[in-house]
């Protein structure tokens, strides 16, 4: 429900331009180091993303224009391992500098991922040396050696020759397909329910995807122990009041409406009521009318009888819809 809630209210902000999904993936070093480091380095992670995209976009080598874009962090791979990467959706063009036309990006073809890979590296690099100059991590276990910062260096040193992953996927068929890759992607926490198969007392069965395999084998089972199961679903909370989706740059929230309607008149389209809610990953307040969710199913209560006692207080039985 609060995806949905979500999803109705982006949807008046989509622009009728093709839309790119670029992909920043942290090396495992860096994961390790994530996992300790939660708010700081995740935070890290989405700004060095956004301004690698938003500074090579105004490069005018490039796209030589100002681009706004939507990121969404996913701390899990298929296996529910330890895999922090960021996944970005962005219009192909923005505005140009002068803020007087709208720049398209060439058909097919958003921003080079090699020199993507590189700036990231640099940026997100500086900014963990900068925490760490700070005294803003922190190492425990196999990783307390890195407090000192010649180990912290040597720790960083192979990382700053080898290649980063970035990924720039093909554009999305239009704006209906953005949507349904958002409803899938907002609003989940590592793990869907329909991957899940089997459980009893000891195992948990669930479906997963072997991307190193091709064809029908790369669709496997995994049975992990339910420790096991329960310890890698717990590697992905985040800390409290840390939002894994942002915007930045023309979506940026203090001027998205503002942007949005300039975008609109660039490319000559109707303007849209925009959505100026910050909150991306609150559902809308529930009324004082609305039943709470069933807490065994999540669905929606609704009462089907009520028994009204002399002496008692009413009693109201209630099922869910999905029942």
């Amino acid at each position: 429900m609060a995806a949905q809630a979500w999803l109705e209210a982006r949807e008046a902000e989509l622009l009728p331009v093709p839309y790119f999904h670029v992909v920043f993936t942290l090396p495992a070093a860096i994961g390790a180091i994530a996992y300790q480091n939660k708010a700081k380095v995740y935070g890290l992670l989405f700004k060095a993303a956004a301004e690698t995209l938003t500074t090579i976009a105004a490069d005018p080598k490039h796209l030589g224009a100002d681009i706004g874009l939507t990121a969404v962090l996913h701390t899990w791979g298929q296996s529910l391992n330890h895999h922090p990467h960021v996944h970005c959706i962005v219009p192909g063009g923005g505005v140009s500098r002068d803020a007087k036309r709208w720049t398209p990006c060439r058909p097919g073809f958003f921003l080079p991922v090699r020199v993507l890979s590189r700036v990231f590296r640099r940026l997100f690099l500086e900014g963990l040396q900068a925490l760490h100059d700070a005294g803003e991590v922190q190492f425990f276990t196999d990783l307390v050696g890195l407090k000192d910062a010649a180990a912290f260096s040597a720790y960083l040193a192979p990382l700053r020759k080898s290649e980063w992953v970035v990924y720039a996927k093909r554009p999305f068929a239009g704006p209906s397909q953005v949507l349904a890759y958002l409803a899938r992607y907002t609003h989940r926490v590592a793990i869907a329910n329909s991957r899940l198969l089997d459980l009893d007392d000891h195992h948990v069965s669930f479906r997963w995807k072997d991307y190193r395999q091709s064809g029908a084998s790369r669709s496997k089972v995994m049975r992990l122990a339910v420790g096991e199961f329960m310890r890698r679903f717990l590697l992905h909370v985040l800390p409290d009041g840390f939002h894994r989706i942002r915007h930045y740059g023309l979506f940026a929230n203090g001027h998205r409406a503002d942007k949005l309607v300039l975008c609109r008149t660039l490319l000559d389209v109707p303007a849209a009521k925009s959505d100026r809610t910050n909150h991306d990953e609150e559902a809308e307040p529930a009324t004082a009318a609305e039943l709470p969710p069933c807490p065994c199913c999540g669905g929606r209560m609704k009462i089907v009888e009520s028994f009204d006692g002399t002496y008692s207080r009413p009693f109201h039985v209630r099922r869910a819809d999905s029942s």
